[in-house]
């Protein structure tokens, strides 16, 4: 058995704005590993400037990891403790070995069923995110999740009063994603104008640091908090107990290349419902590889909320694969196992 990995730079259509700047290039890498003749490719889906594991022994770390890979996938995942993104491509890559692209094998990979979505706002200005919101509801979305913190919110709050008084909540729904924008007073009363709006929820009103106003935020605010930057970097059980005790958030938000791949969102998510927290998946920008493997995964949860998982569409060098956003959901339309064009990923 042997391993190998690649750096790939996803080029975004479009430069795409978050409180924390504005993306024009996402990097990546692949492992892929050889035994005889099966492979097995997963995505390291590392996101600089946000991920635990953006840092300077990243690659020397995959590299490790690939030298030693008949080590195994029990052994490697626990090596990677500090690597959330490299545990979840080893599980990909394991998992295509023995199972090509069915990772999970369901009403979803048989083309039968599909998964409902958010579709995403990015920030920009006025009439760029307004210009979105036309698209996102003409591609047939129903929950919309806007990003705020940015722009002036004067800007914003127009924004979500013009798309609520085309639609009512029963018709659409609206979530926001603050990115740690806000302060305590400023999120307080920006939770009382979206409970006006029925808005659904907030994510990270608060900076991830900023623990004790986040538990007040998520007892004093009008409308659901949702962590997730929070969960970043909280590695063991004791300590992802401890966050949700501390913090009593009404939703957590899941992205498997930050917190440990399939198995580490499982813990989360049993340690979530076990307190009556709710929860939904996101992709953190991965490409199609990475994203088919979230999907698959996230189907087998049978959550009912939209899930996080619209962003296959954002760059024009994306790995081709079988999936399609179509009305607002996510469908298998291709051959799970054939519809890929890998020739992209030029392994040497």
């Amino acid at each position: 058995m042997r391993a190998y990995f690649i750096s790939y730079t996803l080029d975004f259509k479009q430069p795409s704005g978050t409180s924390r700047g504005v993306l024009r290039h996402k990097e990546s890498f692949f492992i892929k590993i050889e035994d005889g003749d099966r492979i097995g490719l997963g995505e390291v889906g590392v996101l600089r400037g946000l991920s635990f594991d953006d840092v300077p022994e990243l690659e020397e770390q995959i590299a490790w990891t690939c030298a030693n890979i008949d080590l195994g996938l029990e052994f490697l995942y626990a090596k990677n403790v500090r690597f959330p993104s490299i545990q979840f491509a080893l599980e990909q890559a394991f998992s295509h070995l023995e199972n090509g692209f069915e990772h999970f094998p369901t009403a979803f990979t048989e083309k039968k069923e599909s998964q409902s979505i958010n579709g995403l706002i990015w920030m920009g200005s006025k009439d760029f995110m307004m210009d979105q919101v036309s698209q996102r509801l003409k591609e047939g979305f129903k929950t919309l999740k806007m990003k705020v913190g940015a722009i002036s919110w004067d800007a914003e709050r127009d924004i979500l009063s013009h798309i609520r008084r085309r639609f009512s909540p029963e018709q659409l729904e609206l979530r926001v994603d603050a990115n740690g924008a806000f302060n305590l007073n400023q999120a307080i009363e920006v939770g009382a104008f979206l409970k006006e709006l029925e808005v659904h929820s907030i994510e990270q009103p608060l900076s991830a640091l900023d623990r004790e106003g986040l538990r007040k935020a998520a007892n004093q605010m009008a409308i659901p908090v949702a962590l997730d930057e929070s969960l970043i970097g909280v590695l063991t059980k004791e300590d992802k107990e401890a966050l949700l005790e501390e913090i009593q958030p009404q939703f957590i938000i899941l992205k498997p290349s930050f917190i440990g791949g399939w198995r580490g969102s499982d813990e989360w998510i049993e340690l979530a419902e076990s307190r009556g927290i709710g929860w939904w998946a996101t992709s953190a920008l991965e490409s199609n590889v990475g994203l088919n493997a979230i999907a698959q995964w996230a189907f087998t949860k049978h959550n009912p909320i939209p899930q996080g998982l619209g962003t296959g569409s954002l760059y024009i060098n994306n790995i081709p694969g079988p999936t399609q956003v179509t009305g607002g959901r996510l469908h298998m339309v291709g051959d799970v196992q054939s519809g890929w064009e890998l020739e992209k990923l030029a392994f040497k």
